[in-house]
């Protein structure tokens, strides 16, 4: 009996897993695409990037093609189901990131054009994830099998935590292929950096084949039945409106810092320091985010999700002001830059990162999943997009790049608005325990029922009749 339960939780999450890993291609696709810029750079000259904002646009076009993902597969992870969204998301992002690499045209800009082109529908398949991957990975998490109290963990390692190993592994690619090309090849090193985005979305792709729909979707879907918006607005939009512009807040912060380590690595170093150097630094900087979302995925079991957030905000805005009063002794001191600014990032991933995903998911009903967690990502990411359009200006009328008031002025803001998100946090967002999901399913069909909804259309048709049974199971499962 104990193999056969040790059993079932090693299946359960691997089920868990294969939902949330290809979150690792967002990871990789936003990160590395701040090492090809550099590339770039070296090889046509920082003018050619500046010409027509291709430099901007590099960074946030994807950002745009996320939003449009997560937003339409938000749709149809509800309607049409998580795995149909969960097997489109990957076939896009393996194409995508493929068609990146093979870039070309009849001069520098028209190549340019065509890969933001390509980074954005790159983008569509990264926000596709996020509704259908994440969300079936939070349904997963609440599975029978999983040993009560670690839900919130293997949710955490299983979808943030492998978008901040894609934020490393895209640091580390760019610096093995410039050991392996040198300074003669870098146009190889660049284009095969984006191609290996191809490799983890196949695998997944491979991995989900044999996917089942998760037993919470099959139960209490709206697959077949038509969504009362208006009373689903009525019971969770001011849930959704505080839980999206935390998400906005946080993506404003840290997907500009992510982008612009390795150039403000640049700035430090001079400039004209070797690759292997700006590079290395950059992947020491990123490392920082694996113990963030590492240990902070097993705080989050105890504290709980709404308290973790909060105190990760409070930390990275307390190390944000002291980066802004010390950078000139830290920028003398390239290790301590790294460390310092690592740090910074880590408790983004013990807070915002690692709850976001938890609070958006199972503070909403299964019907309306997909929905709720594809609004609040996607103001998240439009918080990305503004945060890479803003921090250019914002270094500009701090003082510029050169000087130590313009490369302060990011952290001044983004401490100050991760002040702003724990405010919000603490008197907006409502605690969430364990076995949420099941709670929050059972209070929503109560909730239709009052205002006059036909609950029994709700599950998948195919269930048959063992839907009435299970609903009963669950509720007496939430009475013991």
């Amino acid at each position: 009996m104990a193999e056969h339960t040790l059993r079932e939780r090693v299946r359960n999450v691997s089920l868990i897993f294969a939902c949330g890993t290809a979150l690792f291609s967002d990871g990789y696709a936003n990160n590395v695409i701040g090492s090809v810029k550099t590339y770039l750079t070296r090889i046509y000259g920082p003018d050619v990037l500046d010409r027509h904002d291709f430099s901007t646009i590099l960074s946030s076009v994807a950002f745009a093609g996320t939003v449009v993902g997560m937003l339409v597969f938000g749709y149809l992870s509800d309607k049409m189901g998580r795995k149909f969204g969960m097997m489109t998301a990957t076939a896009i992002v393996a194409f995508f990131s493929f068609l990146s690499a093979c870039s070309q045209g009849v001069d520098i800009d028209g190549l340019l054009a065509m890969l933001c082109v390509m980074r954005f529908f790159l983008g569509i398949g990264i926000g596709a994830e996020y509704p259908c991957g994440s969300v079936s990975a939070s349904e997963q998490s609440e599975g029978s099998a999983i040993a009560k109290g670690t839900q919130h963990r293997w949710f955490a390692l299983a979808t943030n935590s492998m978008i901040d190993f894609g934020f490393v592994i895209g640091a580390f690619v760019p610096l093995v292929l410039y050991w392996i090309f040198g300074n003669d090849h870098m146009r190889a090193a660049w284009r095969g950096s984006l191609a290996l985005g191809t490799i983890p979305a196949v695998l997944v792709f491979v991995w989900r084949l044999n996917m089942d729909e998760p037993e919470r979707y099959k139960k209490d879907s709206m697959k077949h039945a038509k969504i009362p918006y208006m009373l689903v607005l009525k019971r969770y939009g001011f849930q959704l409106a505080a839980i999206s512009f935390t998400w906005f807040l946080y993506d404003f912060i840290v997907y500009p810092f992510g982008l612009y380590s390795s150039t403000v690595v640049d700035n430090i170093t001079g400039g004209a320091t070797a690759l292997s150097v700006v590079f290395g630094w950059n992947v020491v900087i990123n490392i920082f985010y694996l113990p963030g979302t590492l240990i902070g995925a097993f705080i989050v079991d105890y504290l709980g999700p709404k308290n973790t957030m909060i105190f990760g905000l409070i930390m990275q805005a307390i190390i944000g002001f002291i980066m802004s009063g010390c950078y000139k002794q830290l920028s003398d001191n390239i290790a301590a830059f790294a460390v310092v600014y690592g740090i910074f990032l880590s408790f983004g991933e013990v807070g915002p990162g690692n709850c976001l995903g938890l609070l958006a998911s199972k503070t909403s009903p299964t019907a309306i999943r997909g929905h709720f967690y594809g609004i609040a990502a996607a103001v998240g990411k439009i918080g990305a997009f503004v945060g890479t359009w803003a921090f250019p200006p914002m270094i500009d009328a701090f003082g510029g790049s050169s000087t130590d008031r313009g490369n302060t002025g990011p952290f001044w803001v983004g401490s100050g608005l991760a002040i702003l998100s724990a405010l919000v946090t603490y008197f907006f967002i409502k605690p969430l325990e364990h076995d949420g999901m099941l709670e929050e399913d059972a209070k929503f069909r109560e909730y239709l029922e009052a205002n006059g909804y036909d609950t029994s259309q709700m599950g998948l048709v195919d269930m048959g009749s063992t839907a009435s049974v299970d609903i009963e199971k669950d509720k007496k499962e939430l009475e013991v």
